[in-house]
């Protein structure tokens, strides 16, 4: 008998960044989200995959100097609408112009590793 493997949550999360889509995993009885991607919920209850908004508000950041002529970056905790935060960077701003409190929408980037989620200024 021929099955396919199942994809376990990382590779489930990445496959669908390679697709251009952004997912979180919800407990479909509270609608609560987790992230990131995870086997069960935390009394091992089942979880389901929808795609998130992207719209979330910088909660944390951090400028990361580097050396000429690399660019500086941010470094940048977001609250995501869904009630998940996520560790990632906040792009196409100059590094003293982004702020906590900002508004910002997700995006996948695609970079030599992977793809890999984003943010930008909404």
């Amino acid at each position: 008998m021929d099955s396919q493997p199942t994809l376990g949550p990382e590779a489930h999360w990445r496959q669908a960044l390679e697709q251009g889509r952004i997912l979180l995993q919800r407990d479909p009885v509270d609608g609560k989200c987790y992230f990131p991607p995870r086997l069960t919920g935390p009394q091992g209850q089942p979880l389901e995959w929808v795609e998130t908004s992207g719209r979330g508000t910088v909660y944390s950041l951090t400028v990361v100097s580097q050396r000429p002529p690399q660019q500086p970056y941010h470094v940048a905790l977001v609250d995501l609408e869904e009630g998940v935060r996520m560790m990632s960077r906040v792009d196409t701003v100059a590094p003293d112009g982004a702020a906590i409190g900002a508004a910002v929408i997700a995006a996948i980037a695609h970079e030599p590793d992977g793809p890999l989620v984003v943010f930008h200024p909404a």
